[in-house]
């Protein structure tokens, strides 16, 4: 009896406001068309959200649109460890919410962003860090969906630098 409540407040919920709410449409020619520039981001361990969702939009849009013009203008970037908007296990200051990056703004993603948008240089490797207080334990490569971060086989595995960003093995 209550799968049923939940299944029809569900229903009304998104009756009522879906459109407005749920980002889902993967058409993003007229973003694209007015210049825009969209970077998302997911932390693999998001608790209240499933990382799935941004890569099963992200794939939908791609699908719409083609890879090619989907490169033009949006990117998704993977947090490995990450929860939801920063913060877990793993490297969660990476420029979003005024946080910080080890590196220094110029790494992170709102200054990411703005230099697509305002030079037309398309957003790359943005390097998260994982503090402890002010100390910086490691630094990690966020990549641009579907490119996953790789050892390089030497340096320091807390060290950023010692990471390429490559196509996930199959």
């Amino acid at each position: 009896m209550l799968k049923g409540n939940v299944d029809e407040a569900v229903r009304a919920a998104d009756a009522k406001t879906a459109s407005i709410l749920n980002a889902t449409d993967p058409d993003l020619r007229r973003f694209q068309a007015r210049g825009g520039k969209l970077i998302i981001y997911h932390g693999w361990n998001d608790p209240a959200i499933s990382p799935l969702n941004s890569v099963n939009y992200f794939n939908s849009v791609s699908g719409k649109m083609g890879a090619d013009q989907t490169g033009q203008f949006m990117r998704l970037y993977m947090a490995p460890g990450v929860g939801h908007c920063g913060g877990g296990v793993g490297a969660g200051s990476f420029g979003q919410l005024g946080m910080t990056t080890a590196k220094g703004s110029k790494y992170g993603l709102a200054d990411a962003l703005e230099l697509w948008v305002e030079k037309g240089t398309a957003a790359g490797q943005i390097t998260a860090t994982k503090y402890s207080g002010k100390d910086v334990l490691m630094t990690r490569p966020l990549c641009a969906y579907p490119e996953v971060p790789k050892y390089n086989g030497t340096g320091d595995t807390n060290d950023a630098a010692s990471f390429v960003c490559a196509w996930p093995d199959r």
